[in-house]
Formats: C-alpha cells, structure tokens, sequence
C-alpha cells in the first residue's frame, strides 16, 4: 500500500472524532485536525462530501484512491490557510478509531515476561480471544470501574488494523494485510477473569470485555510510516507512575505470525483489530487495580499516547 506524505513529510496519522454530534474521520497535523468532510466540501465547493469521510472503515476499504484524497486535502486545507478547516484536538470528543469493526481479537502471553509474572507458560501457537465492540472507547473517554469488580487491571499493547480482507493468509504475505497501528490497552477484570471454577477454565469474556474495557487510538498511524513495528518501546503510566515499560522486539509471535493464526478458518476483514499482547508490568502480580480518580496513559512509541481516566460505574 503505497500512501502519499504530505506537508513535509509529516506522518499520516487519521483518527475518527465527534463535534457537534456529528462522527467524521479527521487527519490529525502539528497545526490541529483536518476536518475531511468540511475540507472536501470547501475545496471542491460540493454540496456532500464521501461517505468514507465519516467512517473510518468505509475509508479502509475504499483503498488507495481515498487515502490519496485524504492526502491531497490535507496539503490543500493547510496550504489554505483557512483556519475553519483545522480543529484544535482538546475541543473534540476522540473515539476509537475504528468504531465499528467486526472483530476484536487479543492475544494472551505474547511476551516471556509476561507469561513469567503471571505464572503462565507460553502456548506453542497464539492463543486469540475476543473482545466486543461494547468495551471499545477512544482517547480521553473515561475507563468505567464496574461495580461488579474491584480488580480492574491495565495492558498496554501494539494493535494492528487490518486493511485488506483475507483468509489463510501466508506469513509472507500477512504484512500486505496491515492498514495501520494504533495503541491499545486491554483492561482486565482479574476477578472475573480467574475464576474458582477450574474445570471451565478462564472467564475471558466478563474478564475482558465489560462496558469500556478496550481503550484504543488516539489515532491509526499508516503502515507505510512504522519501518519497524518489531522494535517500538511501550509504556504504560498510572498517575505518572511508570508501571509497564517493554518492546515490540520481545513479542513471542511477531505480526505476520499472528495475522497468519487468526486468518486461519476466519476471515480477517478490514477494520478488524488484533492486539498483540502485553508485556510485564500489569497490575495483578503486585496487587495493584485502578481506582476512581487514576489516570492512565498507554503509550506505543511512533504510534501515538492514550490516555484515559478512571472513573466508578455509577
């Protein structure tokens, strides 16, 4: 996928948001946020502006030919000087990136370390599972503590978006599949997630995946612009508080790998998430949860920092 710098040679990082009760996908610059569908309707004087413009997996499937719009409005709405057309990043309400994907998949123990303080041996192949759309929320939107846990933990992971629909696909090949990367945190419910029902093992969907539990953005960062995405540092802080601080290098399973397992039997479509895996650090090993008032920041280098407070479900 070939995407056209702009703006000397600024990063392409898109990101969908809500003004005015209105969702439209933005091109977030070091001088604010393009808003694409005002920009598209200034600049070509049109009455309606792409659907693709107010959604951020339209956009992905739309291809190359939307981004180089995307591209070409960016150049032209900054050159214009045309203040109207930028939006300052604290006046927005940031939501996932992708909003509504079909499917949200995570990857459990995908670092040595990891595995070690939590006293989990590796699986010999990664290990997926999902999470609902119902525990996605963007940059800045609160992380509700539910009243039904008092074991609320933090990870911070390298996510990939998937552009390209494709089943049984070869490692070779699985790169060619990756729209963007975006930093996400796998919030966990320990309580619910280990049980004291063994027989049935883990209890990875009220573990994982209650109301808010995936924070993810603040913004997609295109494929073309992570040379590496096996060497990116991820941190993660609590109140300022270093709790997580890892690399992508250590990842057991690398991204074509996991692409490769999770297209196995399912159709991977654009928009999809997968999350790779947290490294040490999380809370649970030393008796640390997010209470009300904390804030956390999840940080991917190259990628972007996403910072969320905690709030209790009221």
């Amino acid at each position: 996928m070939l995407i056209y710098n702009w703006l000397l040679g600024s990063v392409m990082r898109l990101l969908t948001f809500e003004v005015n009760g209105v969702v439209k996908v933005g091109l977030y610059t070091g001088r604010g946020i393009v808003d694409l569908p005002k920009a598209y309707l200034a600049i070509y004087e049109a009455e309606s502006a792409p659907d693709f413009l107010y959604s951020m997996r339209r956009l992905i499937e739309s291809g190359e030919p939307a981004l180089r719009l995307i591209s070409e409005l960016g150049d032209r709405a900054i050159k214009s000087g045309r203040g109207d057309l930028l939006i300052n990043p604290a006046s927005i309400n940031w939501l996932p990136p992708v909003t509504d994907p079909e499917k949200i998949l995570c990857v459990a123990v995908n670092y040595r370390a990891h595995g070690e303080e939590s006293s989990t041996k590796p699986p010999e192949r990664p290990y997926f599972f999902p999470k609902f759309r119902n525990a996605l929320i963007g940059n800045g939107q609160p992380i509700v503590k539910p009243k039904a846990s008092n074991k609320v933990d933090w990870e911070v992971e390298l996510g990939v978006v998937i552009g390209r629909r494709g089943k049984y696909i070869d490692v070779k090949d699985a790169l060619n599949h990756v729209f963007g990367y975006v930093v996400t945190n796998d919030i966990s419910m320990r309580d619910w997630q280990f049980p004291s029902m063994d027989q049935f093992g883990m209890d990875w969907i009220h573990g994982k995946s209650m109301d808010g539990a995936m924070p993810v953005g603040p913004y997609v960062v295109t494929r073309d612009e992570v040379p590496d995405p096996h060497n990116l540092r991820l941190t993660l802080r609590v109140n300022g508080v270093v709790e997580q601080d890892g690399n992508t290098r250590d990842l057991i399973f690398k991204i074509p790998e996991l692409i490769h397992w999770a297209s196995q039997g399912i159709t991977l479509k654009p928009g999809d998430y997968i999350s790779t895996g947290t490294p040490a650090g999380v809370g649970f090993p030393k008796g640390k949860f997010l209470k009300h008032g904390d804030v956390v920041e999840a940080e991917v280098e190259g990628i972007g920092l996403l910072r969320n407070p905690v709030v209790n479900e009221e």
